[in-house]
């Protein structure tokens, strides 16, 4: 879960092949920590973290009106779960009618229609199933659901096929969602945020901080993944360090259903005693959905689930505080639409006290402890509000970058210093003051730069789009975007060495809607 390295994606002729240039990996971690997805520690069932956190049983009856319980489970129904990630591909349990919408694509491969919105690092698809997968009724033995089956997922890719992408677009991701939140359709309350960056500035003066507390005073809860770093962690990942959010660490559950086994998962971040995880959800070897021929679905195919417990092979294990931040943004939308009303501090409040302490756990690392979804939902409003120093974002985005860089392909130059992907600079007063009134985006303009379409688009295999446009300014590098090649992307792996990229050549098989290596969506 570190910073994202970006990918400059540029057609290279390799061996008679168009094949993607490939740029260099930030830093020697992988980022969004894929490597989570290596080793796997058992299997632990998406029903069973449901169950353990008593999702299942909310019920729908608001405690605040003094009714008795009406026996109708919560569903998240009509919540938006805006996911800043790398996308997410229609796979059966997110396929539904409505269930994502795409947003802008911001990342590299926006400008490649058939990688645009889909999620070729495959991690994005595995926290929206998380979050709110739902299989068709009709589905036997093997359906599946998320946390808050009835949520939709409001989708904004930033990251590519190796999980790349700069703060900038994380940010710029972040004032979208505030900007339309309340678009027709989109009811956005929730933004999860499995990411976050080895920031190197207090959350004072950090620009993601600041972003994300902007989302938290337009009423959109925030739930950000500690990190992965472990106990010897003493500080949060970025924005998780922000003390307004909902900052999650990973639990395990240790192959039980029960929770009195339970510990805190030993790749959660620690913390300290001014900022540490708020609460905690299940994080280890969690199942969902994965996105096929996927980067992350190639690299660790023993991350799959056997042939006899998964015949079709549509699941996926992954461990870390990204898939406990999933299960914990859709526990947020169970209650949100139990209460409508609900704001920020009153949802923290709420999983927080309600939460079930881990015995002998760490005070820091466990913070309050595993939510408790039916416990939280019987539990009355306390209308407490939290109390904090504001973030102001006049830190710079070279601090918040945390020393991981993004590298164009064509031309190897690192994105550096106090400028966008766009080699705009960054002006941290205005943009703080453009953000704080919701007017850093103008159509499609982003930071003086035209990111992405200025409307509503043409519906995305059956699913409503936010409309593309093509890069005709220049990179960060120098070099003009429109000179490059991008509809033919081809891919069938990669490698790399170190802090670069070597032989840079993805030639194989395509992506496309159609399918992945061979295998039909649905």
């Amino acid at each position: 879960m570190r910073k994202l390295a970006a990918l400059a994606v540029t057609a290279v002729t390799v061996t008679g092949t168009l094949g993607v240039g490939a740029p260099a990996h930030a830093a020697a971690d992988t980022p969004w920590l894929s490597q989570n997805w290596l080793v796997q520690t058992g299997t632990t069932k998406l029903s069973t973290v449901i169950k353990g956190a008593g999702a299942d049983k909310a019920d729908k009856d608001n405690p605040d009106d003094g009714d008795t319980a009406t026996g109708v489970a919560l569903t998240g129904a009509g919540v938006g779960v805006a996911l800043i990630d790398s996308g997410v591909s229609p796979v059966k349990g997110l396929d539904g009618a409505g269930k994502v919408i795409n947003g802008p694509d911001l990342s590299f491969e926006s400008q490649a229609p058939n990688l645009r919105h889909l999620d070729t690092f495959g991690h994005g698809t595995h926290m929206a199933g998380v979050i709110a997968g739902q299989d068709p009724t009709l589905t036997v033995s093997t359906r599946f659901t998320g946390v808050a089956p009835g949520a939709h997922i409001v989708s904004v890719k930033v990251a590519s096929a190796d999980g790349a992408s700069d703060v900038s677009q994380v940010i710029a991701g972040i004032d979208w969602v505030v900007a339309h939140r309340n678009d027709p359709g989109l009811n956005i309350k929730v933004l999860n945020l499995s990411y976050g960056t080895q920031s190197t500035q207090p959350a004072s003066l950090d620009p993601l901080a600041f972003a994300v507390e902007k989302a938290w005073e337009a009423g959109i809860v925030v739930v950000v993944a500690a990190g992965n770093d472990g106990f010897t962690a003493n500080t949060l990942t970025m924005p998780a360090a922000d003390p307004d959010v909902i900052a999650v660490g990973g639990a395990d559950p240790r192959g039980t259903d029960a929770r009195a086994d339970d510990v805190v998962a030993d790749f959660s971040n620690r913390g300290n005693a001014a900022r540490h995880p708020d609460v905690l959800a299940a994080g280890r070897s969690v199942v969902s959905l994965r996105s096929p021929g996927s980067y992350i679905d190639r690299t660790y195919p023993a991350a799959r689930l056997s042939l006899l417990d998964d015949p079709e092979q549509r699941f996926l294990r992954g461990s870390g505080t990204s898939q406990a931040a999933a299960v914990v943004s859709g526990s947020v939308a169970l209650l949100l639409q139990q209460r409508p009303g609900l704001r920020p501090d009153d949802v923290k409040k709420l999983l927080t006290s309600t939460a079930d302490p881990i015995i002998g756990g760490d005070p820091y690392a466990a913070g309050a402890g595993q939510i408790n979804v039916a416990r939280a939902a019987r539990a009355r409003t306390t209308n407490t509000r939290q109390v904090n120093v504001a973030a102001t974002g006049l830190g710079s985005l070279e601090a918040s970058r945390g020393g991981a860089y993004v590298y164009d392909s064509v031309t190897g130059t690192p994105l550096t210093g106090e400028r966008d992907i766009f080699g705009a600079a960054w002006n941290a007063p205005v943009w703080t003051k453009a953000s704080a009134t919701q007017r850093s985006w103008v159509g499609g303009t982003f930071n003086g730069s035209v990111w992405t379409g200025a409307a509503w688009g043409t519906a995305y295999t059956g699913t409503k789009a936010w409309s593309p446009v093509t890069w005709t300014g220049r990179s960060w590098s120098g070099a003009l975007w429109s000179g490059r090649s991008w509809s033919s992307a081809l891919w069938s792996g990669r490698s790399w060495s170190s802090q670069t990229w070597t032989g840079r050549s993805w030639s194989g098989r395509s992506w496309s809607a159609a399918g992945w290596t061979g295998e039909p969506w649905h």
